[in-house]
């Protein structure tokens, strides 16, 4: 089935800001939205939420009694969905159903929790409740007081494309007329970034671009962790209001030979992007926005990916990790909002320090790619 999908909204909440115009903003800057914290016993580049971002977080769980005690990881993904039905106009207490997911879940709270029991041999009552992976789905229902299905589920950095997927497949079924979709992520925590720095992929570069994604040069692993959430609103059907239409989606899992790996051309990609343009000239295809998280063998696997599907065909290449790190689960829609804005302004958005590309022509069609740990591949089509 192939009906066509509205994308009607979308929100988000990220070092980027909170609002579409400050997002695209800091999209025309050429400056990382990086700061420094002190993580894992030393100073560290993170991507973490700006003063306005983090105010309206904090503003959020002091409204409620019962939002004090929720994981940030939960309050971003409300933030960004109160925003995104607000402009879909679908009001509270609205019949849609949400999938919105997230790589590690609970990532804070868990560690404080866990933390806590260390010392005293005893967890705190909400502990459990509190840090199960269907918390984020279930309180943005309850915030939200919508009526429909709720789904939450964690897919590695793909996570939120394959909210996308789920959204796209109950729409098409007839099962549902609305979703909201999406992922979440705060995992700016001392042992999270433990565990990157044991993978030996997270930047020690004091450079002005810390993260080199899409330096297909680099000689190490550069990868940053941002924080935040995103979400949009899916109808079913070709809507007047849409922002952008999902044209084609595509899905992929690379038989693994190690826990983190991928194969030199990135077979999974290759499989999901030509499932996505099934039913599109590649011709047509403007810009991609890749995954390339600032690993030297994930952005170039992904890369020689492209070039098998495209041959000399390869279309503009971008990626926003470069600027805001990777926020896991929550990576793949904030590079859905990053082409949506592109085909919206017309401008194709760059990295500066990869080799140099010019527009030629309207950016109508983006491809918007995401992988994770376990080899699991969306390719996503959308346009104008």
């Amino acid at each position: 089935m192939s009906q066509t999908i509205s994308i009607i909204a979308i929100a988000s909440i990220s070092s980027l800001g909170n609002s579409p115009e400050k997002v695209w903003q800091n999209y025309l800057s050429e400056n990382p939205c990086f700061s420094t914290q002190f993580l894992d016993h030393q100073t560290t580049k993170v991507a973490a939420l700006d003063g306005d971002s983090l105010s309206e977080v904090e503003a959020l769980r002091e409204s409620d009694v019962k939002y004090k005690s929720l994981d940030i990881s939960v309050l971003f993904a409300m933030v960004a969905s109160r925003k995104a039905i607000e402009k879909a106009g679908w009001g509270k207490g609205a019949e849609f159903g949400i999938n919105i997911g997230s790589s590690r879940g609970a990532t804070d709270l868990f560690e404080k929790h866990f933390q806590e029991y260390l010392e005293t041999g005893k967890a705190q009552t909400l502990a459990s409740p509190t840090t199960t992976l269907g918390n984020i789905s279930s309180w943005i229902a309850h915030d939200l007081q919508s009526n429909g299905p709720e789904i939450s589920h964690s897919i590695t950095c793909s996570t939120a494309l394959h909210a996308v997927l789920n959204g796209v497949a109950w729409l098409r079924a007839g099962m549902s007329d609305k979703f909201l979709v999406g992922g979440s992520e705060a995992p700016l925590t001392d042992f999270t970034i433990g565990q990157m720095r044991a993978l030996k992929i997270y930047s020690k570069s004091e450079e002005q671009y810390p993260n080199r994604a899409l330096d297909l040069d680099k000689k190490q692993n550069t990868m940053i962790l941002g924080e935040g959430a995103g979400v949009c609103c899916l109808e079913i059907g070709k809507k007047e209001n849409a922002l952008a239409f999902i044209e084609g989606i595509g899905y992929a899992t690379e038989i693994l030979e190690h826990n983190i790996s991928i194969s030199a051309e990135a077979v999974c990609f290759q499989k999901s992007m030509k499932m996505a343009l099934e039913n599109t000239p590649i011709s047509e295809v403007d810009a991609i926005v890749m995954h390339a998280p600032g690993t030297i063998k994930g952005d170039l696997t992904e890369y020689k990916a492209i070039e098998k599907v495209f041959g000399e065909n390869v279309p503009l290449l971008t990626t926003n990790k470069w600027k805001i790190g990777h926020t896991f689960g929550a990576s793949g829609i904030l590079s859905m909002e990053m082409a949506i804005l592109m085909m919206q302004h017309n401008q194709f958005i760059g990295v500066p320090f990869a080799k140099a590309q010019k527009q030629m022509k309207p950016i109508k069609k983006v491809l918007v790619n995401a992988v994770g740990f376990g080899g699991n591949a969306v390719s996503v089509l959308l346009s104008l």
